[in-house]
């Protein structure tokens, strides 16, 4: 299988990505702490249910974490600073519920937007770079 990308294209998209975590660590104003693929799993799929989940699916949204005991670690962690909020499941007496804060979720939306421009902007000059070869 022959390569199918310049190295200038390649490298575009590794600048693409770097934009796109220097802007996930935006979110969380610079704790280096939550640059984490597991605060990326669990708040993205939260944000993505768009509805409060069940905090058993929340800790399985961390692919990367194998363990029940350290996926509670990171939820209770978000929940400490105020990026999950947990409540009663009025269905079920047993469980809890967990839900993005309003302050997160603004942050989540307008980090999508600056990730999505920043897609749309690599797209194009990854195209203009093919013109160029």
């Amino acid at each position: 299988m022959g390569a199918s990308y310049s190295r200038a294209q390649r490298k575009q998209y590794l600048e693409m990505t770097d934009n796109i975590g220097r802007s996930w660590l935006n979110v969380f104003q610079g704790d280096t702490d939550f640059y984490s693929a597991a605060y990326w799993d669990l708040l993205t799929e939260t944000w993505r249910a768009d509805k409060p989940v069940r905090k058993t699916d929340a800790l399985r949204y961390m692919k990367a974490i194998k363990s029940a005991h350290t996926a509670s670690k990171y939820v209770e962690t978000s929940i400490k600073k105020g990026f999950l909020i947990e409540t009663d499941n009025p269905e079920d007496a047993r469980s809890k519920l967990l839900s993005l804060s309003p302050d997160i979720r603004q942050r989540l939306d307008l980090f999508f937007d600056t990730a999505i421009d920043n897609v749309e902007r690599s797209s194009q000059a990854v195209r203009d770079l093919d013109t160029k070869a």
